[in-house]
């Protein structure tokens, strides 16, 4: 862009915000999910033709919708919140995106600089607190001149291992500055420069991991969602297969990283400490990659891991490796090991403990006129495709998900690392806007739906084509099944309201329907496979309690 400065002689120039908008190109950031306000309008002046805005109705649904665009294309995404209000509402979504490593560079509008002192309207005296316990990074630039370098270096945090969400809080008045000389050079290069962080693996640390394995009698395996993010799913298959191992899913992970219907996998671990030990009990040798070591809920004490047990750990994340209670930990790209391991580790035909968890014939809803979450799967699993993408926020109902309808691809299950809600409606938008050639299903529970509901407006303005599962029981059922587990009676808030859900999409402009039948579900779940659009079905399920 020539300027007025240019043509005078004084010098090439450009402005803060077209230096922003070249960096954010040279990272392929060019899909803006946002909520605007009036301090985030001189950021998104004359929008570039090549730039596309996705459009929340609130900054908890901006953030979901970012999270689960991220995590399917692998590429950090851009989130623009208004100022403190803004960020507030989109604190609980940033925990959900923290908890799942995902590279989001989260901007906000600031109040101009002559009237921050002033803390006028819409200031944010302590912008960069507000987001803290979030985010890896978080700054405001000390000058506009500044504006580009720390955006490049939220960029760069935020895709550095571990990864997740960063924040930069700009002042309105920053964007129209213009940018010369040195200034000028050091916004230039932020925009050309890489960060690259392989961690690679000592080969003599993977020599020590593989040993153990060729040595053990009855080696265990655990795979986490990192290394599904990372395309290690079909090597993580080689890898088992190659040593013989029993795997195992984490007991809480935001991604498969193994199919679930592999004569090798055991299930998924137990949540809580003994139980876990128990079920690790036959294995001399477990080998975790990936994950958390371990995420444990609720409190059940008893010892870590059986006498004769020995644990390794792979993570790249160095706090992870570091509070884990157990075993030896190696912070390297856990994908980078799986495939190393597989070239080392000794092929073995060892018997393998234990039986791939059993499907049998779903059990029927005890209440007349619903279905059993059972039978709700086993018609997903009956009509989605098998690489299909399933993003599920029913938590009562993931268990009977997962055994009904098992994670067979890559990149095909997203579920929330947190244990907060919020996060599937939201998610299945953004994976569907980052892939439509994949199917994408939200299994959501009619409690989760209420979170984020915003999302569906997005979807239909966009024709997102995401089909929408409401499984209806009235109730927070995990909350009761915790109820009962911890002995604290007559907790109140844990029924929920009748809810339109046919109307409520209508609203928002999504087609919906109500199905109660088996033969209903199907054909609803068909309209919605092959759809072009965003739809919404709402099926009843058989409660938890009363």
């Amino acid at each position: 862009m020539t300027t007025d400065a240019q043509r005078s002689g004084a010098g090439p120039t450009c402005t803060v915000r077209e230096a922003a908008l070249e960096l954010f190109r040279a990272h392929g950031m060019t899909t803006v999910f946002g909520n605007p306000g009036s301090t985030e309008l001189p950021m998104l002046q004359q929008f570039p033709d090549d730039f596309t805005y996705v459009l929340g109705l609130q900054e908890a649904a901006v953030v979901g919708m970012a999270d689960g665009y991220a995590q399917a294309t692998g590429r950090p995404t851009l989130v623009n919140l208004h100022t403190a209000p803004g960020v507030g509402n989109a604190v609980g979504a940033l925990v959900n995106a923290a908890a799942n490593k995902t590279p989001l560079v989260v901007t906000a509008g600031q109040q101009v600089r002559p009237m921050m002192t002033l803390e006028a309207l819409l200031t944010n005296p302590r912008a960069t607190e507000l987001p803290a316990p979030t985010v890896k990074f978080g700054a405001e630039p000390p000058r506009p001149q500044d504006v580009p370098a720390t955006l490049a270096r939220a960029i760069h945090l935020a895709t550095t291992p571990p990864m997740g969400p960063v924040f930069v809080s700009i002042p309105m008045d920053d964007w129209n500055v213009e940018l010369t000389g040195p200034d000028l050079e050091v916004a230039r290069r932020a925009a050309a420069r890489t960060v690259r962080t392989a961690l690679l693996p000592d080969p003599a640390d993977v020599d020590r991991i593989a040993a153990a394995l060729d040595g053990a009698s009855a080696p265990a395996l655990v795979f986490g969602g990192d290394v599904d993010a990372g395309g290690g799913f079909d090597d993580a298959v080689a890898l088992a297969e190659r040593c013989s191992a029993a795997v195992y899913g984490p007991p809480a992970d935001g991604r498969v990283a193994f199919p679930e219907d592999h004569p090798l996998f055991r299930g998924s671990l137990p949540m809580a400490i003994a139980p876990l030990a128990d079920t690790l009990e036959p294995h001399d040798v477990v080998v975790v990659l990936g994950t958390a070591v371990f995420r444990y809920y609720p409190y059940v004490p008893g010892r870590l891991l059986a006498e004769g047990t020995s644990l390794h750990h792979v993570t790249a994340d160095p706090d992870q490796a570091a509070r884990a209670p157990m075993g030896d930990a190696l912070v390297a790209d856990p994908t980078a090991v799986v495939r190393a391991l597989v070239e080392r580790v000794a092929a073995s035909s060892r018997a393998v403990p234990g039986e791939a968890p059993a499907v049998g014939k779903a059990q029927t809803s005890a209440t007349p006129g619903t279905l059993s979450a059972e039978e709700v799967f086993d018609a997903v699993d009956a009509v989605w495709p098998v690489d299909g993408v399933v993003v599920d926020e029913s938590p009562s109902n993931r268990a009977a998900l997962h055994a009904r309808r098992p994670v067979r691809r890559p990149g095909s299950s997203f579920f929330t690392t947190s244990g907060g809600l919020g996060f599937g409606l939201p998610a299945a938008v953004g994976v569907a806007l980052a892939n439509r050639e994949r199917p994408v299903l939200a299994a959501i529970g009619d409690g989760s739906m209420q979170y984020s509901i915003q999302a569906l407006a997005t979807a239909s303005a966009l024709s997102v084509p995401v089909t929408v599962l409401v499984l209806e029981n009235r109730e927070y059922a995990i909350l009761k099944w915790f109820a009962s587990r911890e002995n604290t009676p007559k907790a109140p808030g844990l029924d929920l309201p009748a809810v339109d859900f046919s109307a409520l999409a209508a609203g928002y402009g999504v087609s919906a329907e109500a199905v109660t039948t088996i033969d209903e579900l199907r054909a609803a779940l068909e309209r919605g496979r092959d759809s072009d659009g965003p739809r919404l079905v709402s099926v009843p399920i058989g409660r938890a309690s009363g």
